[in-house]
């Protein structure tokens, strides 16, 4: 029934719609024993999977399934020490909250891909997802090597874990993951090589806003890590919907 209105979905057949369907079950089933998300988190995941899979197909799953692996094992890394900071996240992994901030971004414009065909919003999607991967690597990598970071509004050193804080190595891990999310969307032949740059480019800087608005609005109370997190997500999704625009 909702072919017709998803006209321009990867998912044009109930084939398709039964696949994308029964990947999305398996790899929430999946995160969840690997404790990358508890219950709240599996759900949320498998929505923002199945509208990626449907709207842009395999290949779109693919990228989701790296950004997964990549945060999952960048959270474990280093996890007595961030757990002995009070920064580890929770042993049952990601809540729906901490989930749909980082993936509903992609998750809708993907829908939106699919109802109008406008490869404007699937750039949007990929970069959202590519964002994710930075700021999470980020953040994880970096309070998991103990070095300080330097506060993006200040340039002065702060404590690792602060918010706004970023480290050398942290960030070059977190672009080297948003990179990855280019590198399966070109493999996936979702874009071309000559698009590489834009989710790569609108992630690192989405990652880089998410930082501004944690050393600021965050550290005042006035926004949540969630919030922050979405916040960045949405900043990568319009700058890269721009810029695929300006290219064409």
């Amino acid at each position: 029934m909702l072919t017709p209105l998803l006209e321009h979905a990867w998912a044009s057949s109930p084939l398709r719609w039964a696949t994308a369907v029964g990947v999305t079950m398996a790899f929430a089933l999946a995160a969840r024993l690997m404790r990358g998300v508890n219950t709240s988190g599996a759900v949320a995941g498998g929505v923002a999977c199945l509208l990626l899979f449907l709207g842009a197909g395999p290949a779109a799953f693919a990228a989701l399934a790296v950004l997964f692996l990549m945060t999952w094992l960048s959270t474990r890394l280093g996890y007595r020490r961030k757990r002995d900071l009070g920064l580890a996240e929770h042993r049952e992994g990601r809540n729906g909250w901490q989930v749909s901030a980082n993936l509903g971004v992609s998750g809708i414009t993907a829908l939106v891909y699919a109802i109008g065909g406008n490869r404007a919003w699937l750039f949007a999607a990929l970069a959202a997802l590519s964002e994710a991967a930075t700021d999470t690597v980020a953040s994880e990598i970096g309070q998991s090597r103990g070095q300080n970071a330097i506060l993006i509004t200040t340039w002065k050193p702060v404590p690792s874990g602060t918010d706004g804080g970023l480290t050398l190595a942290g960030t070059l891990s977190g672009a080297a993951a948003g990179l990855m999310i280019a590198v399966v969307s070109v493999a996936g032949g979702m874009i071309s090589t000559a698009e590489f740059w834009i989710p790569a480019a609108a992630g690192i800087l989405g990652m880089l806003f998410d930082s501004l608005l944690g050393a600021t609005a965050q550290r005042r109370g006035w926004m949540s890590n969630e919030a922050v997190n979405l916040g960045g997500t949405i900043i990568a999704a319009a700058l890269a919907y721009s810029m695929s625009l300006w290219l064409q």
